[in-house]
């Protein structure tokens, strides 16, 4: 049983609003993982980046948001499962605006490298109050026979720690997190995924979209919270081989050999009352104002 598993990051421009010329350019570079890198097992790309979605491009006249809207199954994940197919690698493609009967979602898909749809997530954290579309309800992990097991989560969703300590609740040990950040916090999310990693002792794999649609800087980072690679603001693609029995040693022996918090987290006798009261309890959220767009700040 080999832990050890090749994964690549694509931080790619997507033609604005056209998903044809996006999806070639995606399959252009599959052809080139395979051949430069035939190590690789898994090509993971951003959020909404198969139809072409550019949050910081205006929209073409006419069009709006929703026009990206596919069903699943359907056109746009059959052409996805057969690229996996074709480049005998498992598929994380980001995600597509998925539309179920009047109801819209972000939703982010895996593809075996026999072309089955092997997972499905849709995000719990639309990014509110720009992001319309509804939230998920259903956290989402998948295995790789002989290697371990993966979660799934959607840009905005890592604000949420509650999103990654579930996954590892639920036995990931590597979390997939495509995004489309192009604004100025993606500052912040780079230590965000620093700090999962640590608090959770996992790999976090995070595709950005490239300037301009997004802010690059797609970065993978270690169970220790080591950062293995992060990309600067141009189209790249990183390459890691990860060691899932690197996870496991992590929680067993302790973050750089010191702190075995998960463990300690799985002894503690007492109770978290977020948890047995439910959030909306807490006083903190009872002083909150309503969730809006901020347009005056007096």
């Amino acid at each position: 049983m080999s832990n050890l598993f090749g994964i690549a990051t694509v931080q790619m421009q997507v033609v604005p609003w056209d998903a044809e010329k996006t999806m070639e350019r995606m399959e252009q570079r599959l052809r080139y993982i395979q051949h430069v890198f035939p190590w690789v097992n898994m090509a993971c790309f951003p959020e909404l980046c198969p139809t072409g979605m550019a949050s910081l491009d205006p929209l073409p006249p006419g069009r709006t948001w929703d026009d990206t809207a596919e069903v699943i199954p359907g056109p746009l994940t059959e052409r996805l499962a057969d690229m996996a197919r074709r480049h005998r690698m498992w598929l994380q493609p980001g995600s597509i605006y998925e539309r179920e009967g009047d109801t819209l979602y972000n939703t982010a898909l895996v593809f075996s490298p026999q072309g089955e749809l092997i997972a499905r997530y849709r995000k719990m954290f639309p990014w509110r109050p720009w992001e319309t579309v509804s939230g998920g309800r259903e956290f989402c992990t998948f295995d790789i026979p002989g290697t371990g097991r993966f979660g799934l989560c959607i840009c905005y969703d890592g604000w949420f720690p509650e999103v990654i300590r579930t996954l590892t609740w639920m036995g990931a040990e590597v979390i997939i997190h495509p995004s489309l950040t192009g604004t100025v916090d993606r500052a912040a999310e780079l230590i965000i995924e620093q700090a999962h990693a640590i608090f959770n002792q996992c790999y976090m794999v995070n595709a950005n979209t490239a300037p301009m649609t997004g802010g690059g800087k797609s970065i993978i980072v270690d169970p220790n919270g080591r950062v293995l690679q992060q990309a600067g603001t141009h189209e790249e693609i990183m390459t890691e081989i990860i060691d899932l029995d690197l996870v496991r040693r992590v929680r067993d022996l302790g973050t750089v050999g010191l702190n075995q918090h998960l463990k300690q987290l799985r002894d503690f006798e007492g109770e978290f009352p977020i948890y047995a009261q439910g959030i909306r309890a807490g006083e903190l959220f009872q002083n909150l104002g309503p969730l809006h767009l901020p347009r005056d700040l007096n």
